[in-house]
């Protein structure tokens, strides 16, 4: 299918635009200012707006206004730094509040590694962080390289909060890789070292491979038709052949330049979600593999890593993770 220009905006930009909370500490004022600088374009596209509690007037309460926006606004970015984990209120009202709304499906959780720290073991630990591998910020050779990074995180997050929301889209918003229940309120100080171990049943895998691969067939389809709309003189056509398979083409004035196959089960492949370069109606062999696994707290998608040479094995995936991912294989070449 060819997919036409809705209208000038492009085909998903129909909503108010989301708003972003920095959730930080002052001893990083500096570093949410250069963020801020490099989400500019976002902002003047009205793609997001910005908002962090610089922007209390005199006289308003400071925080019943912070209350307000953590309820409220749909992108939470967590500036981590080992100042941000030992603020009590930035860890212990911000961000667990930010964690429920994520969880619940509410808000999208972004956390931004500023400085190297103990992150890990953290409850947004289990969140994809930016920049790339969630290496502190301060360690790149290029900093403006690292914030860029932030800011096409908050584009993509932005993106699927304006985009309309079906059954098969709105379940995927949170990026945790399996869903929880929000946590009540806690009445009074806690731990937050409240994590037990889970276990993950055959079934629960095979289900959320069927939704991961819903949601990457949801994500190439609209990219396809995003990329369409930006880009004059290409074309993006996406074919679901059938539950398990489909294929996604890119045109350059009328040429083929891009073509890909994904699929699930078949052949030596039944237990993962496969990348195949062109259309290939068999099952026997594969690109790149995301095969399902799980931790004592979630299941998720790995990488066989057979495209980058195994560079990326480590990386557990959620579904979104998984759909960049693909994509990226698909039209990679054509952006370098």
């Amino acid at each position: 299918m060819k997919f036409v220009k809705q209208s000038s905006k492009g085909p998903i930009r129909n909503m108010t635009a989301p708003s972003v909370f920095f959730s930080y500490s002052h001893a990083d004022e500096a570093m949410r200012d250069q963020i801020e600088k490099q989400l500019s374009t976002l902002k003047r596209q009205r793609v997001i707006e910005t908002w962090h509690d610089r922007h209390i007037r005199p006289g308003e309460e400071f925080a019943q206004a912070i209350d307000d926006h953590i309820n409220r606004d749909r992108i939470i970015l967590l500036l981590v730094s080992p100042d941000f984990i030992a603020s009590d209120y930035c860890y212990e009202i911000e961000m667990q509040r930010a964690i429920e709304r994520h969880e619940a499906g509410e808000a999208t959780v972004i956390p931004v590694i500023l400085r190297v720290c103990d992150w890990h073991s953290t409850p947004f630990g289990k969140l994809q962080a930016v920049p790339r591998d969630g290496k502190a910020i301060k360690q790149w050779p290029d900093i403006d390289e690292a914030m860029l990074q932030v800011a096409k995180a908050v584009r993509q997050a932005a993106e699927r909060w304006q985009a309309p929301r079906d059954t098969a889209s709105a379940g995927s918003t949170a990026e945790l890789a399996t869903p929880a229940t929000p946590a009540p309120a806690a009445a009074g100080p806690r731990s937050s070292n409240l994590r037990l171990a889970k276990n993950f049943t055959q079934r629960d895998k095979d289900r959320f491979k069927d939704e991961a691969f819903e949601y990457i067939a949801k994500f190439i389809e609209n990219s396809l038709a995003e990329l369409t709309d930006r880009n004059s003189g290409y074309e993006g056509v996406f074919k679901r052949i059938d539950a398990n398979r489909l294929f996604a083409t890119i045109y350059h004035d009328g040429k083929d330049v891009a073509r890909a196959t994904y699929f699930t089960g078949g052949g030596s492949f039944g237990d993962g979600i496969n990348y195949v370069q062109g259309e290939a109606t068999g099952s026997n062999t594969t690109n790149e593999t995301l095969t399902v696994c799980a931790d004592d707290q979630s299941v998720f998608l790995r990488s066989f890593g057979m495209a980058n040479f195994g560079a990326d094995r480590e990386q557990k995936l959620s579904p979104q993770g998984a759909s960049e991912y693909f994509w990226e294989l698909l039209v990679g070449h054509l952006q370098r």
